[in-house]
């Protein structure tokens, strides 16, 4: 897929809005609970990819999952990290820890991206990520209780921790002309929380309305967008994704208000404009600066 660096920034908002739907599904679930819920969107992903992969690359994939070499595995690993972590931390911690948590990630991605292949960081984009992360700050900061839930918090941590590792490696192969067809990673990434969550998953509780929920999270919420935020990763630079996905938490609570009838306070859409206006300026002078 050729894309070019605005049509990369639409696909990058639609795979965040694909994203945001786990809060809303996931509200209406009847028994699945924490390892269990994880467990069956992984494995779901795993069924979707091993479908979706094979019918645009042929039986290639396979052979390049084999001979992808270091890039891809740390990248399938750094998946399966983000995949178990959100949804573990979650039941150590309230969601309001979890995502003021992952708001790091940009901080994250930059640093990694600086200190391990060098990119250089434009001061619109330092300022945005600050901007950003100061409004989902601000969004859930009254609720915070890091004291007494540090696991869950420290847990959380994974997420931005595997997402800027994650981000910067994809960047690296494909910056260095090594044409690593990095997309069958996030299928290593669902394989691996697989089977790493399914002994912690029983006794089993999920209904039949859960499963297919759940069904739906792992091909239209975890495969189908992580595969199209993959390829996004060949054309934007790793703050950029990092950056864009901070929009998940936003679409996030719009349709947990539509979908669940969570109504959202007033610091929640200041914080929310906030995040929006940062992405919206920090694209605008991007732009203007190619243009």
């Amino acid at each position: 897929m050729k894309l070019t660096h605005s049509r990369a920034i639409t696909l990058m908002v639609l795979v965040t809005l694909m994203w945001s739907i786990a809060g809303v599904l996931t509200r209406h679930l009847e028994a699945a609970r924490s390892f269990e819920v994880t467990f069956w969107r992984s494995f779901f992903t795993a069924v979707a990819l091993l479908v979706i992969l094979p019918f645009f690359q042929g039986r290639a994939v396979f052979s390049t999952i084999r001979a992808g070499g270091t890039p891809l595995w740390v990248s399938g690993v750094c998946w399966s990290v983000m995949f178990t972590a959100f949804m573990v931390a979650l039941t150590l911690t309230t969601v309001a820890n979890v995502l003021v948590t992952l708001a790091l990630g940009p901080f994250m991605t930059a640093l990694v991206a600086r200190v391990f292949i060098g990119n250089r960081i434009a001061l619109r984009t330092w300022l945005a990520i600050a901007a950003a992360g100061a409004g989902i700050a601000w969004m859930y900061g009254g609720q915070l209780d890091f004291r007494s839930q540090l696991n869950g918090t420290l847990v959380a941590l994974l997420v931005p921790i595997a997402a800027a590792i994650n981000w910067t490696v994809v960047q690296h192969s494909r910056s260095h002309g090594k044409r690593i067809d990095l997309v069958p990673a996030v299928l290593v990434g669902a394989v691996i929380s697989s089977l790493v969550t399914l002994p912690l998953s029983f006794p089993m509780l999920a209904t039949p309305r859960d499963i297919g929920l759940l069904a739906i999270l792992g091909v239209f919420q975890l495969a189908i967008p992580c595969v199209l935020s993959v390829l996004c990763a060949g054309i934007l630079k790793a703050p950029e994704i990092s950056l864009l996905g901070l929009l998940e938490v936003i679409f996030g609570i719009l349709l947990a208000w539509v979908g669940a009838g969570e109504v959202p306070g007033p610091s929640v859409l200041t914080g929310g404009a906030l995040v929006v206006g940062a992405l919206v300026v920090n694209e605008l002078i991007g732009w203007r600066q190619r243009v």
